[in-house]
């Protein structure tokens, strides 16, 4: 194998996929470096017992949290990162998250760029992921006069009947931005058929715009572009003057390898990206590439998410359910000045995913008659970047996740206002929460929306990138994962990363 490259990029997932589909046009020699392997293609995919019970496509590495209690993360490390199993709902970030927000654990600190710097690549990445929407519908979307590429997935009746209820209330429904190639006007040329096994699952027929087939197969077929799977980065190696990257040291099939390159993307994920860089020890960067100030692994964030079932006497004959949200509650509320969060409808519920709460919260109910009269839906609220919050590598070389939930009372009162709205449509109704959804029953598991801990801006004092995505000190490593992000916001954190790496693959354009 060739050990020279033009650009070499770490893990190709929503950052380093795209990066590398908009880099293959270039004509350099570009490397991806993916851990893992392809998704395997098989029944499995769309089977809820081994996707969620057995877990059959996470990880079973071991992290551990501040207790130096072992845990599996929910992680899934194939060609395509965690998109491979994502749920596809790409929402932009509000105008307001990119300025200081307060909130009830505290103040969301103001990005270094706003909403106009980005607004340009989320609508090209809009377009590469296909992305399927309606522009105003949602009261807290931010400007955009340019209308979605593709039209809203459209609701199935039971939804349909339930948005029109919800609005009689006076609360605005809007059509979920979903990342599917989908083609409801001619189904026949539609790769996506609108199953019931979307939401967390693999997509077995291609029909998911995931990293691997929005980005990665094109790039790939520019002949200039090389995939290098099974292959994890252990550490970077930088020249006597720590100033420059020269290697990256993986290793595959037990042996370690040096591959050589002029520039080089980390793309890992937050956790695993902050990892890399503390693993990357020189005599420079004693502590760890870009870490002079011991910030990076700081400011850990995964969102405050929970999934909740809602069990009616109804019977829910949807298929495609994950197609309507909630932003009323986004910036505060009738009784809060405070932002609460957003709301989304999750995929249709299995009875597998169902076997370990029901039991408690519906006792008598058969699982078939749950799973048959229930709606999953999926809450967010804003997690704030403590620095204490932080990812650090324990005596053994393990990733350690040191980190206290915090702006839970906002989260509280989402669930009470969804809770709310449920119980006035009528209908006698449970709820309860749904751990599979969160990983394993363990929420820090989850990993869901990770970001963070390698956060960018112009001062080196208190972020690890600057503007650019670069590593302060280092003229040729670049991040371009959620890493960067100084604040998440409330919502899906994939649309950012994805026009993140499309805006730092312009500025790169120039540079390599």
């Amino acid at each position: 194998m060739d050990r020279d490259f033009d650009v070499i990029i770490i893990g190709s997932g929503a950052g380093g996929g795209t990066l590398a589909h908009a880099l293959s046009t270039t004509g350099k020699k570009i490397l991806i470096i993916e851990r893992g392997d392809y998704l395997p293609r098989e029944k499995a995919n769309w089977d809820p017992g081994a996707v969620f019970i057995e877990n059959r496509y996470h990880t079973h590495e071991k992290w551990y949290d501040k207790d130096g209690k072992g845990f599996t993360p929910g992680m899934n490390y194939y060609v395509g990162g965690n998109t491979k199993v994502y749920g596809a709902a790409l929402l932009r970030l509000r105008k307001t998250d990119f300025e200081e927000v307060k909130h009830y654990g505290g103040t969301s600190p103001a990005w270094p760029l706003s909403y106009e710097d980005f607004q340009p690549y989320y609508l090209k990445a809009e377009e590469l992921y296909t992305v399927h929407g309606t522009r105003g519908e949602d009261p807290t979307e931010p400007p955009e006069s340019e209308p979605y590429y593709y039209p809203a997935v459209s609701h199935e009746p039971h939804i349909q009947k339930l948005s029109d209820s919800i609005e009689q209330m006076k609360i605005k429904t809007f059509h979920l931005p979903m990342a599917i190639r989908l083609n409801e006007q001619d189904r026949e040329k539609s790769k996506c058929i609108r199953c019931d096994t979307c939401d967390g699952f693999p997509c077995l027929v291609h029909a998911k715009s995931d990293a691997h087939i929005a980005c990665i197969l094109p790039a790939l077929q520019s002949g200039n572009v090389t995939l290098l799977t099974n292959a994890k980065a252990m550490r970077l190696i930088p020249n006597d003057s720590g100033k420059i990257i020269e290697q990256v040291e993986i290793e595959k099939d037990g042996k370690k390898i040096r591959l050589k390159a002029s520039t080089f993307i980390v793309s890992c994920g937050a956790v695993n990206s902050a990892a890399l860089m503390l693993r990357s020890k020189h005599d420079k960067h004693p502590n760890g590439l870009a870490n002079q100030n011991d910030m990076v692994g700081r400011h850990y964030m995964f969102h405050n998410n929970s999934a909740m079932i809602a069990v009616s006497t109804e019977y829910n004959p949807t298929i495609f359910q994950k197609t309507m949200a909630i932003n009323d509650y986004y910036h505060g509320a009738d009784d809060s000045d405070l932002p609460l969060g957003h709301i989304q409808l999750l995929g249709k519920v299995k009875k597998q995913m169902l076997a370990a709460d029901a039991p408690v919260f519906a006792p008598g109910l058969a699982l078939d008659y749950l799973a048959n009269h229930c709606m999953g839906w999926w809450l967010t609220s804003e997690d704030l970047p403590l620095p204490e919050n932080r990812v650090t590598l324990n005596e053994n070389g393990d990733i350690s996740l040191q980190y206290t939930a915090n702006n839970l009372e906002a989260h509280e009162r989402l669930l009470k206002k969804l809770k709310s709205i449920l119980k006035n449509l009528g209908g006698h109704t449970h709820f309860f929460p749904n751990k599979l959804y969160l990983s394993q029953h363990i929420p820090l598991a989850g990993c869901a929306h990770q970001a963070g801990t390698l956060r960018f801006g112009q001062d080196p004092r208190n972020s690890v990138l600057d503007l650019d995505c670069k590593a302060h000190g280092i003229d040729n490593l670049y991040v371009v994962d959620a890493s960067f992000m100084p604040a998440v916001g409330a919502v899906n954190p994939s649309l950012t990363i994805i026009a993140n790496a499309l805006r730092v693959a312009d500025i790169l354009k120039s540079r390599i």
